[in-house]
């Protein structure tokens, strides 16, 4: 289980913050995680974002990406993603609504599928 401050140690006014922040763009992510099989979270510039989205199309695999930023712009929405989710990096990969966790793990879990088949 994840480790994260328990609520009773967060002040109010801490609270109504973290829960306010950015939540806009926490919940595009929510939206799209709920209506697309596969969605990537990533950033522009990112080498490991590129590597995932290359690994679904060259599977012909239909994804919803989402791109927040590069290195030096919307790092704060990125925080609020990487807050909501508690994976650290991009990219973010999602399968049926679940946290795959970023490019080599997809390339796993597809390998993973590919020896089952």
């Amino acid at each position: 289980m994840r480790q994260i401050l328990e609520d009773s140690k967060i002040s109010e006014i801490a609270r109504l913050q973290v829960e306010g922040y950015h939540r806009d763009v926490v919940g595009e992510v929510e939206k799209a995680i709920s209506q697309n099989e596969w969605v990537i979270v990533g950033m522009a510039q990112n080498p490991f974002v590129k590597k995932a989205r290359k690994l679904l199309e060259e599977k012909a695999i239909p994804f919803q990406y989402l791109e927040y930023g590069s290195y030096l712009g919307q790092w704060k929405q990125r925080l609020a993603i990487k807050l909501w989710s508690g994976w650290p990096t991009f990219p973010q990969v999602f399968h049926n609504g679940q946290l795959v966790g970023g490019a080599d793990d997809l390339k796993k879990l597809l390998l993973g599928a590919l020896q089952k088949s």
